[in-house]
Order: C-alpha cells, then structure tokens, then sequence
C-alpha cells in the first residue's frame, strides 16, 4: 500500500490557519489605514477648520468690541474705555496671529493677511480721531468713514473666511464619507472572500481527513461482525496512512486468530464436553445402583459429583455461547411473538428456588404486548439469567419483581430485587465478561461472571439496549428493552 499524499494534517491545517491569518492581516492593515485616515481627517476639522471659524468669531466681535469702545471713548473721553479699546485690540491681533500659524490653505492665508490689511488701516484710522479727540480738534468725517469702511472690509473678509472654512470642512467631509463608503465595500468584500475560500479550504482538508477515516469506521463496523477484510487503499494523510496500515496488518492476524479460534471451539467442544457429558451420566447410573448397592455416604458423594458435572457443562456450554456471540457467530431464529409466554415460562421454572427463600414474586404484565420479532430461547435465556440473579442476591422473605409494558415503541422488560444492591464504581462494568459485582452478602452463591454478558450480547442483537438501576441497601433493576 503506497500512499501518494505527502502532505501531514499538520502541515494542512497550519497552510490553511496561514492562508485565513494572511487574509485577515490583509483586511486588517487596510482597516487600520482607513481608521488612520479617518482619524487624521476629523482631527484635521476639529484641530484646524473649526479653530479658524472659532477665530473668526472671536475676530468679529473684537472688531465690533473695538469699535464700540472707541466710539463711546470720542464722546466721553474716559480712559477706561480707552483701555479696553487697546485690551480689545491686543486681543486682535493674538486671534490673529494664532489664525495665520494655522491657516492650511493659500486661500485662507490671503484672506487672514487682507484681514490684517484692513485692521490695519482700522486702527491708523482710529490714532488719527483720537489724536484729534485729545487736541480737542474737530474730528474729520472722513476718517470716520474711513474707520467704517475698514471695518466693514474686515467683516466682509471674516465672514468670506467662514464660508470658506465651513466649505473646507464640508469637503472634507464628504471625503471621509466616500473613504468610509470605500473601506465598508472593501471589508465586506474581502470578508466575502474570505468567508469561501475558509469554507473551501476547511472543505477540502476535512474531506482528506475524514473519507479515509469514514472508510475505516466501516471496515470496523464489518469486524464487529465478523469480517476482517483489510486491503484499505485510499490517498490519506501520513498519519491516517499508517493508521489503515495498523488497520490492515490487524485485520490479516484476526483472521489468523479466528482460524486458531474456531479450531478450538471445535476441539474444546469434542474433547471438552464429551467427556463431562459422559461422567455426567456415569455418576447417574451409579446413583441408580447399576455398579452395586451404594449407602449413604456414598450417594452423597454422588449427588456433589453430579452437581458439579452439571455446573461444568453448564460453564462450557456459557463459555461457548459467550463465544460465539463475540465472534459474531451465533446463530439466531428469529420469529414474530410475544414476550409475555416466556415470562410466564422463566417465573414458574423458578419458582422452587423463590418457595425456598420465601421469596415474594411479583409480575405486572400490561395487557395486549405486541408481537414482536424475537428468539424465544434466546430472550428466555435473559429472562432465567435475570430472574436467577434475582433470586440469588435477594436475601429471605424479600421480594421480586418482574414488569412488562410499551414505552416509546418499545416493550420495556425490567426484573427489580430488594437485594443488597450495587455499587456506583460496578454499574458500568456489571455487564463485562467474568465481571461480579461485589455485595454485602459473603454468603452468597458465586456465579461464572458470564451470565449478564449473555444478555447484553442477545439483547443487542435483537436491536434492543440493556441497563441496570441500582442504589447500595436499595436493591437492583435490571432494564432491557426491545424494538416493536
């Protein structure tokens, strides 16, 4: 078996990790770009254009500061509102000066430099009135036009500047807006992309990784019945390779083992039982007196060898059931019945055993079970392994219980003691081979360890499921249920 694909799961899974992170990282920076660039515009606004309008409010009530303070100064030439003409002027030209350090355009700048024109001219006006103020001269009608005519220049030019700074930010604006717009198809883009082609990859790796392995759960399925044919072949990656590998070299010694298997069920059966069956029925004609007269002690003797030659056939005969339904090979007649007959068969065969422990039996058996598709032999063989474990660990005077009923299209089938119980740590393993629960009772008669394995392996192969309920000091339930 060649395997033709190089690549490891590993280095698949760490291609398409690098390819997502390649694509995220690319999606990434482009955000962290945009995000920088939209962050660099808004501060723009908030740290230059908003600024410049907020100068130009601030320069047009100064101007409108100034010439209020000066006018009042011409009639009441008190030098209070002289010097607040001068802070409002100081002001001024600090608003001004502050506005030109900022100004981000050519045309802002020459808007700013014609303000400060006019405010020059302004002011050289205003020296000239107030000189004529202080030498109680006439003042001159045109440098009171003149100082109009300037400061109207000087708010004509502010509110142009506004104009211009509120359509800068408006620009700018729509700008960042179109920027947004772009990234926002960008990123759903990309993430489109993205989202297929991780789909495509993810696809793609976890088919490689998957179809061989989807294979070999079948081929297992096939050996829980008893085929071990191997020859898996398929392109896998180098672990899962080795692993069908392991799986064939496997299959190739279970049918070694199989072979080995059969052959010693088939010598065990001729070379083992045999015998047994033939001391067996030697101790019986001893007891009949065929060989002479025997006394007592002697069928005392007899009576224990022919209850020990039963358990060991018995022994043999479960050894050999249990082994044939591990390797899939026992055979089942499976017919349409109900299961309430072979109740009634189980509970009267154990019915000496129930009157010597005085033992209470109970059964519910609804009415009407339908038939359903089993092997009475062997379903009655749960039901004596059930009912028999029952009796043997529910102490004198105490009581068992044997109910039938549908539940969910199911004939649910449960066999509950007042025995000892179980104990949590065996609920899981009660039902393995050899496996006997341990009890408080250390009277109590030992059992083979092959009787609920028994009935686990029927009862799956009648498609049914089986479990046990069971607290210490509150007896035990032994649940089974079959299909409809």
């Amino acid at each position: 078996m060649r395997n033709k694909t190089r690549l490891t799961i590993f280095s698949r899974l760490m291609i398409s990790y690098l390819t997502i992170f390649i694509l995220v990282m690319i999606v990434g920076v482009y955000a962290i770009l945009m995000l920088h660039q939209l962050n660099a515009g808004t501060r723009h606004i908030l740290t230059i254009d908003n600024r410049i309008i907020d100068y130009e409010e601030k320069l047009t009530d100064s101007i409108l500061s100034q010439m209020r303070y000066e006018k009042k100064y011409v009639i009441t030439k008190d030098t209070v509102l002289y010097d607040q003409f001068l802070s409002a002027k100081e002001e001024f030209n600090k608003f001004l000066s502050e506005a030109l350090l900022i100004a981000d355009t050519s045309e802002k700048r020459a808007l700013l430099n014609r303000v400060k024109a006019y405010h020059e001219h302004f002011q050289s006006s205003i020296d000239r009135q107030i000189g004529q103020v202080r030498g109680n001269q006439t003042r001159s009608k045109k440098e009171g036009q003149e100082i109009e005519k300037a400061a109207d220049g000087i708010l004509e030019v502010l509110k142009k500047l506004e104009t211009v700074s509120r359509r800068d930010i408006q620009d700018r604006m729509s700008g960042l807006k179109e920027a947004g717009a772009t990234a926002g198809r960008f990123a759903i883009t990309m993430s489109i992309i993205a989202l297929f082609l991780v789909i495509a990859i993810s696809f793609l790796i976890t088919r490689s990784i998957t179809k061989p392995l989807t294979i070999l759960r079948e081929r297992t399925k096939e050996i829980s019945k008893g085929v071990f044919d191997g020859n898996l072949n398929h392109p896998a990656p180098p672990e899962v390779w080795e692993l069908m590998a392991a799986f064939n070299s496997m299959c190739g010694k279970l049918k070694a083992v199989d072979k080995m298997k059969s052959d010693f069920f088939s010598s065990m059966s001729h070379e083992l039982r045999t015998p047994l069956t033939s001391i067996k029925e030697g101790v019986s004609l001893l007891q009949d007196g065929v060989g002479g007269t025997v006394n007592e002690k002697q069928k005392r003797l007899l009576a224990i060898l022919s209850e020990e030659s039963k358990r060991l056939i018995d022994l043999v005969n479960s050894l050999l059931d249990l082994s044939k339904m591990e390797a899939g090979m026992m055979p089942y007649a499976f017919e349409q019945g109900s299961i309430a007959p072979l109740i009634g068969r189980a509970t009267t065969e154990i019915t000496p055993l129930i009157e010597a422990k005085k033992i209470a039996l109970r059964k519910k058996i609804d009415e009407g079970l339908p038939v359903i598709r089993i092997d009475r032999e062997k379903i009655l063989q749960v039901l004596r392994n059930l009912l028999g474990n029952a009796v043997k660990f529910t102490p004198e005077r105490g009581e068992v219980t044997v109910s039938a009923r549908v539940v969910n299209r199911e004939v649910e089938v449960v066999v509950s003691d007042t025995g000892p119980g179980i104990t949590k740590e065996n609920l899981t393993t009660i039902f393995e081979k050899f496996h006997q629960a341990s009890a408080t009772n250390p009277g109590r008669t030992k059992g083979t360890g092959l009787g609920l394995a028994i009935v686990r392996h029927v009862v799956t192969a009648h498609g049914g499921r089986v479990w046990v309920e069971s607290e210490p000091g509150h007896g035990s339930s032994f649940i089974f249920v079959l299909p409809v």
